[in-house]
């Protein structure tokens, strides 16, 4: 039996799966439905905290002494940089040092290194009474970004806004607070995910 592969996770609140319990949190449902599968996954290695923008996660890899290289990286990061007024523009340059530092983690192979493109949170509850539509502009313009980066990189691309947007008028997937995604949204995820993910793991 081949060894579980090394995974590393980096993110905010969307990865690190605010209000859920750990098992639950997309990666986890990712690395379990790898194994399932046949594709052994060891836990996720995670640096990841709520309300980091891309510059306190790149503090917080730094932080971490981490060492390479893992067989999997995933990059979720940037709704947090939205959030507090952050342009694309600004965007652009941090996502890109970001998922340089993934690819270096991933002994320089940006095939096994997957970026999630940004919830559309929108369509939340908690995006009740603001204004929905430049908010949607806004994350949209966001994930033109990281898209374009990973293309750039030749990272593999996991567009999860499709169904953040088709999820966010039910409240009932949604944690407490309106916002985060319950832990069948987080599943949902890790389903999309997967296709990337094991073709990452079988070729890189």
């Amino acid at each position: 039996m081949s060894a579980a592969a090394r995974y590393l996770a980096l993110g905010d609140s969307y990865t690190i799966g605010e209000g859920v319990a750990a098992a639950d949190r997309w990666p986890e449902r990712l690395a379990a439905v790898l194994g399932e599968r046949g594709t052994p996954v060891a836990p996720p290695e995670f640096v990841a905290r709520s309300g980091w923008t891309c510059a306190e996660l790149d503090a917080g890899i730094t932080a971490a002494g981490l060492r390479g290289p893992v067989a999997l990286v995933s990059l979720l990061i940037g709704v947090n940089d939205q959030f507090r007024g952050g342009s694309a523009a600004a965007y652009a340059p941090a996502f890109g040092a970001l998922l340089e530092r993934a690819v270096r983690f991933a002994g320089g192979r940006a095939g096994r290194v997957l970026v999630l493109s940004i919830p559309d949170w929108s369509v939340t509850p908690f995006a009740a009474g603001r204004d929905r539509a430049a908010i949607a502009q806004a994350v949209a313009a966001f994930n033109g970004v990281n898209r374009a980066a990973a293309a750039g990189a030749g990272a593999r691309y996991v567009d999860i806004a499709p169904e953040s947007r088709r999820t966010g008028a039910d409240p009932a997937l949604f944690t407490d607070d309106g916002l985060h995604p319950a832990a069948a949204t987080y599943d949902a995820w890790a389903r999309l995910a997967l296709p990337a993910a094991a073709a990452a793991l079988a070729g890189g």
